[in-house]
């Protein structure tokens, strides 16, 4: 038999049962609530790293000259083409000759022409010396005929003098190349006339090349008192299209003045081009390598910023997290290196800052950071 329960009854039970539910709920509320988040923390890393630095830099071959003509005349033959490579004393030009050939062959004529006359001056002089003597003419014809003689011998001169300029001009119908190298482009055609000291081409030796970069004053002094410490001068190259180079060069000479409108001192580094990738007048980025000793380290993760102020939580003693101001001295990947603020022994939160407030309590989950800078910065 179902045996009914007065309604008040009921009411009580289930007035009882929520506020049973309700003081559990409480409970768990309140004791999720007073227990303190955890998170990780790390203490900053004492280390001596590197890291590197970029600088813009203009690419020059070895050696670069521009071809012109040293005469006024047609340009009969191009022997080359844009591009092609060369070997020193290589015949590229070659230019109308005929005149020059004529010039040549006039000199010649008048040296014959002044040896045949020298020859009958100097049987003049003899005879004359002999009757001189004998005081059958007196010595002023004597006089005259070794003037006659000395006339002579300048018009042979004069004759070599003329022998010589026209072998030179015949010589600079043929324009060879100066040194080993690749031509650059002709902009003269065959059959062109050519004025003195037109341009024909440019020929460039690119088996090495110089890039040329600039360096701050600092940065200058930096350099080069780690080239007194035995560190080497090289340096590596970033190209145009953000690849690195695939060759290493070596830091050569600086200028010997800073330019006074900027500050900076030229330095010259050398690179070779075996596949002759790099041109002249190209740009690219020395890289040049910095080491950093006793440097404080920290990710970058373990920051934030407020104001363009870089900060961190420290944790203290009693678990709490106070906000605290660093200098930032090198920014390396992933890391910061910092310049003041911090020290190594204090703890600070490793990530999660979003969810922090200063003076807040936490539980620390220590890890360790010298396992991951291993792996990630350079020693």
């Amino acid at each position: 038999m179902q045996i009914k329960l007065p309604s008040i009854v009921v009411a009580v039970a289930a007035a009882l049962a929520i506020c049973t539910y309700a003081s559990s709920c409480s409970s768990s509320e309140g004791k999720s609530i007073d227990q303190p988040e955890t998170f990780k923390v790390i203490q900053p890393v004492l280390i001596d790293t590197s890291y590197q630095q970029e600088y813009v830099a203009e690419i020059h071959a070895l050696q670069k000259v521009e071809i012109r003509s040293r005469l006024k005349g047609f340009l009969e033959r191009i022997h080359v083409d844009e591009g092609q490579p060369v070997k020193s004393g290589q015949i590229l030009f070659t230019l109308s000759s005929r005149s020059f050939r004529d010039d040549l062959l006039k000199a010649n004529a008048q040296f014959k022409s002044a040896n045949a006359e020298l020859k009958a001056v100097e049987v003049e002089l003899k005879n004359t010396k002999h009757l001189v003597e004998k005081n059958i003419v007196s010595k002023s014809e004597l006089e005259m005929a070794s003037a006659k003689k000395e006339a002579v011998l300048a018009r042979m001169d004069e004759a070599r003098a003329a022998i010589s300029l026209a072998q030179l001009n015949l010589s600079y119908t043929e324009v060879r190349a100066p040194f080993a190298g690749v031509i650059n482009r002709i902009p003269m055609k065959q059959g062109s006339l050519l004025e003195e000291g037109a341009l024909l081409t440019s020929i460039s030796d690119n088996r090495e090349v110089f890039a040329y970069f600039n360096l701050s004053e600092s940065d200058y002094l930096n350099f080069i008192m780690e080239e007194e410490q035995g560190h080497k001068g090289s340096v590596a190259l970033k190209l145009a299209n953000h690849t690195l180079y695939h060759h290493r060069g070596k830091v050569e000479v600086s200028e010997t003045e800073f330019d006074q409108s900027s500050g900076n001192i030229a330095f010259r580094a050398r690179f070779p081009n075996p596949t002759g990738i790099l041109k002249h007048g190209s740009n690219g980025k020395v890289i040049v390598d910095k080491a950093l000793h006793n440097s404080i380290l920290i990710p970058q993760k373990s920051t934030f910023e407020i104001q363009d102020k870089v900060f961190v939580y420290v944790v203290d003693a009693t678990q709490t997290v106070r906000q605290k101001n660093i200098t930032i001295g090198k920014r390396l990947p992933h890391y910061y290196v910092v310049e003041s603020g911090l020290t190594p022994n204090e703890t600070i939160v490793y990530e999660g800052m979003e969810a922090l407030k200063d003076g807040q309590k936490i539980n620390s989950n220590r890890i360790n950071l010298q396992k991951t800078l291993a792996s990630r910065i350079k020693p």
